[in-house]
């Protein structure tokens, strides 16, 4: 390395902040486009600023010409914190988010255009933008989702559940973040029913509004790129605004927003760009990790450092992270190490039935002393409901990073509770409306309706009989009911939860809603069970009823412990960016994670985008760990068996790498593995050979014709390895890691990296 930079001993004496060679490098590197790709704990956020920090102080750039844009308020409100710790003497530099940026320019566009507009997105979304913002202060507030729901019921007759209306939301974003026209909106899957005719219903609405035209966050980045695309004075007037863009976060940035930073840059291309494409998980979402990939066609002079040193993890589990992630097939080519000593042992734990995880977990993390140092990780929201009361009940205060409210408002969790009233009163239309078609009474609407028209306060079974026309076979499905409601009286809430399921018909009810109106059985189910748990030690209904209130409180004030002695819990997706001494990553079966869909599309021994994309979620919940990380499974849930997740048993065969036999034969060495690993695509290929297979130290012997350096590779060259023999290069292209070789028994596909570090390939 050469001498040190002036700016970085200066620093060091300053605040104590010391750069590695490649984050100097990083820093140095002022003009031109950058893409910094920077492995979990890397200090990338310190790199960032440092380099803003040596535009200003070094090479003499104002800060107002510096635009710095994340992609969540929270991070821009971090980035903005640390930089005046760092650079306590300089002017702040524009520190948002990118829809900050697009609602600028939206707004000036409309200004000058005398347009009216009006935001229908408001607080809580996560964005940092004034809103209210709009042509006419005397407009009517307007909410994107209330328009959704009045859309839905006109189209479909039907209300919109609140699991319906995030669907459908997603769906929208997607469309607007992967820029779909139009013509290809009826391409892309969505579980609600009629979804393309809302979005284009919802869109009619907005344009055709008397208050002006309405604009949800979506909006915001779609129009600013085309105003951008067709307004050639506004286009240079913010091309001209800033002369460095520094973009954090990259791998979460949609196909729009990245034509937005395109157009900015045009001129200058001073654009820095700070990503990791192992941790790209937001597909769903818009996310085009891909971008990053093809970085260097869109840039072609573009410089790309690899920030692969991890300073937050201990080495085992580095070790073990990158070994897992380098099974993905579409990534750049990093080798993430570290510098810090062996912590505990990556720890598997298989529970014998998904019960008894929370209970270990309250178990285990009751022995620790700093709970703000622990995180219970889990893939979906639905986990924390369980987590919640039986910590509740141990008296271990905790954190939820992303409560979710939705849980106690949801239409199953209101059922259960219409059920538990009726069996204290049979007199109330009102109650009985709500699950009329919810169990075996089969009651119609219009029975429904004429039931409503009686008032005089008797049994609605006994109405229903006396006074409504029925089928026959209802004469005999009503007064049981009756019965089994009468029954149901002073149960304990555990029981009457089964006999609502089980002898009123819930369940079935349940089932055909789900063949119906396409809702998922699994998540619906969970629910239930999730009331089964908190139901399990209770003796009356009543008291049931007034946990779940208890419940619901404790959510939303759990939001107040974030930072103090509380366990936190966290969704994968929004732990990414934190950091804890001790976590345990749950529900690690298939189906979960990864998630019955990702693995639909597995095929043949090829990695998918779905399946990829949850390993990279795998991979971040992993990376968040400093010094223990614990994974689970359970062999059972709700009586049925469980299969432990595919990324376990790829994380079991690095921990305990399969030994193969060797053996000499005309020079080369043939080995059969004794333990085969496995893969994220199944079948043969790299699960007949997996990347993290070890090969006994007398076997490593490297000589002149051994394969060392990736410069000495090509497409379609002849190979000799180790294991298989004989072979042809067939696929070595792109900044991925892995190579695909024909051999006498068949193409394998295998690290490249691990080839060249072990020697298993010579020249023939």
């Amino acid at each position: 390395m050469q001498q040190e930079h002036p700016f970085f001993i200066r620093k060091k004496q300053q605040i104590a902040v010391h750069l590695n060679e490649v984050q100097q490098q990083a820093v140095l590197h002022s003009e031109g486009p950058l893409l910094l790709l920077a492995a979990p704990g890397s200090g990338k956020t310190t790199t960032l600023l440092m380099r803003v920090g040596y535009l200003i102080e070094e090479k003499g750039v104002q800060p107002s010409r510096i635009k710095a844009i994340t992609f969540s308020r929270a991070s821009a409100g971090d980035m903005k914190e640390r930089y005046k710790r760092f650079f306590p003497e300089l002017p702040s530099v524009d520190f948002s988010t990118i829809h900050s940026l697009a609602f600028e320019i939206v707004r000036e566009h409309f200004r000058a255009e005398r347009i009216l507009f009006q935001i229908i997105e408001g607080h809580g979304s996560g964005q940092d933008i004034e809103v209210g913002e709009a042509g006419d202060s005397a407009a009517p507030a307007l909410h994107k989702k209330m328009i959704l729901r009045e859309i839905f019921r006109t189209v479909t007759g039907e209300n919109i559940t609140d699991d319906q209306l995030e669907e459908l939301t997603t769906y929208i974003s997607y469309i607007k973040n992967k820029m779909i026209p139009v013509s290809k909106w009826g391409d892309v899957s969505c579980g609600v029913r009629h979804a393309e005719q809302i979005l284009s219903e919802y869109e009619r609405f907005k344009r055709k509004h008397p208050s002006g035209l309405l604009i949800d966050f979506d909006d915001m980045l779609t129009l600013a790129n085309d105003i951008l695309s067709k307004d050639a004075r506004l286009l240079r007037k913010y091309q001209r605004r800033y002369d460095y863009m520094l973009t954090d976060e990259s791998q979460d940035t949609s196909l729009v927003q990245h034509a937005i930073v395109e157009k900015l840059v045009m001129e200058h291309r001073n654009l820095c760009v700070v990503a990791d494409d192992d941790q790209s998980i937001y597909s769903w979402r818009g996310a085009e990790p891909s971008y990053l990939l093809e970085f260097r066609q869109v840039y072609p002079e573009a410089r790309v450092l690899y920030m692969e040193q991890n300073y937050r993890s201990s080495k085992n589990i580095v070790e073990t992270a990158n070994q897992f992630i380098q099974r993905n097939k579409n990534r750049y080519n990093k080798n993430m190490f570290t510098h810090n000593v062996e912590g505990q042992p990556i720890s598997i734990k298989a529970l014998p039935d998904y019960k008894q995880q929370t209970k270990y977990l309250v178990e285990e993390i009751r022995k620790l002393s700093h709970l703000g140092e622990v995180a219970v990780l889990y893939r979906n929201n639905s986990s924390s409901i369980d987590l919640m009361n039986q910590f509740d009940r141990a008296g271990i205060p905790f954190y939820i990073r992303d409560a979710d409210n939705r849980f106690f408002s949801h239409w199953v969790v209101q059922d259960i509770l219409n059920f538990m009233r009726m069996s204290y009163t049979d007199r109330r239309p009102d109650i009985l409306e709500a699950i009329h078609t919810k169990f075996n009474g089969y009651i119609t609407k219009q029975q429904m309706a004429a039931l409503k028209e009686i008032h005089n306060h008797e049994s609605v079974f006994d109405n229903l009989l006396n006074y409504v026309p029925l089928q026959d076979y209802q004469l005999k499905q009503l007064p049981q009911c009756k019965w089994i409601f009468e029954q149901m009286k002073g149960m304990p809430p555990l029981e009457a939860i089964d006999v609502i399921r089980t002898k009123l018909g819930y369940d079935k009810a349940i089932d055909k809603m789900c063949e119906r109106l396409g809702f998922q059985k699994e998540y619906l189910l969970g629910i239930l069970n999730s009331l089964e748990e908190i139901a399990e030690s209770l003796s009356t209904m009543e008291e049931f009823a007034q946990r779940l209130k208890h419940l619901e409180a404790l959510l939303k004030s759990s939001k107040s412990r974030k930072g103090q002695h509380a366990v936190t819990f966290s969704t994968f997706h929004s732990a990414k960016g934190l950091e804890f001494k001790h976590v345990y990553m749950i529900d690690l079966i298939n189906g979960i994670l990864p998630s019955k869909e990702d693995l639909k599309h597995r095929a043949g021994d090829r990695n998918s985008e779905l399946m990829e994309e949850a390993a990279r979620l795998f991979y971040v919940g992993m990376t968040r760990a400093k010094t223990q990380l614990e994974l689970l499974t359970y062999q059972q849930r709700e009586g049925e068996k469980t299969t432990e997740s595919v990324f376990l048993a790829e994380v079991r065969s690095i921990l305990n790498p399969p030994q193969f036999k060797v053996s000499l034969d005309s020079g080369r060495q043939i080995g059969r593995s004794t333990n085969r690993g496995a893969s994220f695509g199944g079948g043969g290929g790299a699960a007949a050979f997996p990347a993290s297979y070890a090969v006994p130290a007398a076997a490593r012997s490297f000589n002149a014709n051994t394969i060392r350096l990736l410069t000495d590779l090509a497409q379609d060259m002849q190979v000799i390895h180790r294991a298989f023999g004989l072979g042809r290069v067939t696929m070595f292209s792109g900044p991925t890691d892995l190579i695909e070789i024909q051999f006498a028994a068949g193409t394998k596909r295998l690290s490249v990296r691990t080839c060249l570090d072990m020697g298993l390939l010579e020249r023939p």
